[in-house]
C-alpha cells in the first residue's frame, strides 16, 4: 500500500492521479498549508524538505514529481503510462524535467519571493512577471512539446496529468487559455477521464 501526502492546488496532483490511473493501491493523507503542517516536526520527519508531495513506499520515501511519475508508471506497468523504449521514455522525462525545473519556479514566483529574495519590491517584481513567464512556458508546450492529443502523441502518460496539474494554474497566473487551443483541448480531454474526475473529488473531500 502507497501513502501520498498532498495538498489540493499542488503539483501532488499529478502524482495523485497518476495512482489512480495506475489502479494502484494508495490512501492519501492531506497537508494543510494554512496551519504549516508541511513544516511541523512530524512531517519533517517524513519529508526533511517541508513540501509536497510525498510517497511512502514499502522500500521508503520518494519526493519530487517527476521521480514519483517514473516510480508509479514502472512499477504497475501494465497502466502503460509510460513508454518503455528507453529514449521515449527520456524524452518524457525530459518534458517532466521542464514542468518541474522551470514552468513551476515561474509560478512560485508569483507567491513564493522569500525563497529568492527579501525586499517587498523584488517580490512585486516577481509577480508582475509571471503572466508574462508562464504565458511563455506554456506557449513553447503548446508550439513545440504537446504532440496531441496527449503529450507523447497517441498514448497517455504520465505526463499528461502533471501538464493538466499546471494548466489549472494558469488562469490565476494571468495567462489566458483560450490562447493556447491545444493545451485547452488537452485540458478537456483530461477532465473527461474517470479517474482524474475520482482524484479531484478526493482531493476536495
Amino acid at each position: 500500500m502507497l501513502k501520498l501526502y498532498f495538498a489540493p492546488g499542488t503539483c501532488a496532483l499529478a502524482s495523485h492521479i497518476a495512482l489512480a490511473e495506475a489502479g494502484a493501491p494508495y490512501t492519501t493523507e492531506k497537508i494543510d498549508f494554512k496551519t504549516n503542517q508541511q513544516n511541523s516536526p512530524e512531517y519533517l520527519k517524513i519529508n526533511p524538505k517541508g513540501r509536497v508531495p510525498t510517497l511512502v513506499t514499502d522500500r521508503g520515501v520518494l519526493t519530487e514529481t517527476p521521480a514519483m511519475l517514473a516510480y508509479i508508471a514502472q512499477t504497475f506497468p501494465q497502466a502503460k503510462l509510460a513508454p518503455h523504449d528507453a529514449f521515449e521514455f527520456a524524452r518524457l522525462q525530459a518534458f517532466n524535467s521542464y514542468l518541474c525545473s522551470t514552468v513551476h519556479i515561474c509560478h512560485a514566483h508569483k507567491m513564493r519571493g522569500a525563497r529568492w529574495a527579501t525586499q517587498e519590491t523584488s517580490f512585486a517584481d516577481m509577480k508582475a512577471m509571471v503572466p508574462k513567464t508562464m504565458g511563455a512556458c506554456f506557449n513553447l508546450i503548446e508550439r513545440d512539446m504537446l504532440k496531441g492529443p496527449w503529450v507523447m502523441g497517441e498514448n497517455y502518460t504520465v505526463g499528461d496529468a502533471y501538464l493538466y496539474t499546471l494548466t489549472l494554474w494558469l488562469d490565476g497566473d494571468g495567462v489566458d487559455i483560450a490562447t493556447l487551443p491545444k493545451v485547452k483541448a488537452h485540458c478537456a480531454a483530461m477532465e473527461s477521464r474517470p479517474a482524474v474526475q475520482k482524484v479531484l473529488a478526493e482531493q476536495r473531500a
